[in-house]
């Protein structure tokens, strides 16, 4: 898989080294811009959880078998809007 929850992570954390550099910061639209794409990908990630949950499958296209393994057991209350 080209793209993982990880990548989305390391983009998330280069776009704040980026902001905090008193020499060059990122330009604050542009980080808006990441901020408001990230949590489409978040979003959609909790469908495709609530989806898994639903179904029992073992997997999905943004939440792979080896990242589902890490992640709580469905019986595990979660916050849904949060």
């Amino acid at each position: 898989m080209k793209n993982k929850l990880e990548d989305l992570r390391n983009h998330l954390f280069e776009t704040i080294e980026a902001l905090k550099d008193k020499d060059n910061p990122m330009d604050l639209k542009r980080a808006a811009a990441i901020k408001d794409v990230a949590q489409t990908l978040i979003n959609s990630g909790k469908l495709e959880l609530e989806y898994i949950d639903i179904t029992g499958e073992k997997a999905s296209a943004f939440l792979p078998s080896s990242d589902r393994q890490r992640l709580p057991s469905p019986s595990v209350p979660r916050l849904v809007n949060g």
